[in-house]
């Protein structure tokens, strides 16, 4: 669904560039439910607008769906963006219009002329009320912005993203603004979307929390991809490192997410902060030396 090669990105002002990406590598499969995370700064919210046509790249390769947006043209953009990616933004003001009831926010990407979606008022009304459906939000159609809390908001902002099909859902801290408990509840509708659907979500994140209720984590430090988080069963990692025995015992249904850190094609990895300062290295250099089969790293 989504390949980028040494993605740049670069915004300028009068006297002062920001390298907001610095050679992102990063493939999304087709059906997948991942989450990118990273601190203020990192580029994930930038990565998201690159991947939504809303902003362009500087540099590198960036393929959606078969389409290299590098390539394609304003007019051809604005056709990606109605009928490739629906997305959800954390600000409900950008997700709802205050003064339509629910069902007419979601009616309303409808009249933007995508083939295959309803022309007529009756079925795009329907289909909004399908949509509703499918985000559990049925009976609260004809309410408006003022009567909804925040989660009700936000899944209604999920619904709108999906009014024109698309095949990649795209979601900026879709729980920012919500409690733990309603947290939960967004996600699994995403998780139900991603399976009922078949559609591909990426989600964009500081929650470690709901980070750590999907399959595939990606991190993101000083714009680049820096590790991988990869939830498995806790049967398959005992199996993985040679405990057959353990393995066999191990509930089905536990997981366990290992974090694998990310070489770019120059076999280039980002070291975390955390683990240098945990063997007291200090300055730009360390020493690596093979021991046993493993790569080690120690203080100069």
């Amino acid at each position: 669904m989504i390949e980028c090669e040494n993605l740049v990105k670069i915004y300028k002002t009068a006297d002062t560039e920001v390298l907001a990406l610095q050679g992102l590598e990063l493939t999304v499969k087709k059906g997948e439910l991942m989450a990118i995370i990273g601190n203020s700064g990192s580029g994930k919210s930038t990565f998201l607008n690159m991947i939504g046509g809303l902003d362009r790249p500087s540099a590198g390769t960036l393929t959606v769906n078969g389409l290299d947006l590098f390539k394609l043209s304003q007019k051809e953009l604005v056709t990606y963006k109605r009928d490739v990616v629906g997305f959800v933004w954390q600000n409900n003001a950008r997700n709802l219009i205050p003064y339509l009831t629910a069902w007419e926010n979601v009616a309303m990407p409808m009249m933007m002329g995508k083939p295959g979606i309803p022309k007529s008022s009756r079925g795009r009304r329907d289909r909004a009320r399908q949509l509703l459906e499918l985000v559990g939000m049925e009976k609260r159609q004809n309410s408006r912005l003022s009567e909804l809390s925040g989660g009700e908001q936000q899944r209604i902002a999920i619904a709108i993203a999906l009014a024109n099909d698309p095949v990649l859902l795209l979601a900026d801290e879709p729980t920012g603004s919500v409690d733990v408990r309603t947290s939960d509840y967004i996600l699994d509708v995403f998780r139900r979307l991603n399976e009922e659907l078949g559609i591909t979500v990426v989600i964009v994140t500081h929650d470690r929390h709901l980070a750590k209720k999907v399959n595939r984590v990606v991190a993101i430090r000083d714009g680049k991809t820096s590790s991988e988080f990869i939830t498995r069963s806790l049967k398959e990692r005992m199996a993985s490192i040679g405990d057959l025995s353990d393995a066999d015992a191990a509930p089905a249904e536990e997981t366990v997410q290992e974090e694998f850190a990310v070489m770019d094609r120059a076999h280039r990895l980002q070291i975390p902060e955390a683990m240098l300062k945990e063997i007291g290295a200090e300055g730009n250099k360390v020493k690596l030396e093979v021991e046993d089969g493993h790569i080690v790293i120690k203080p100069q």
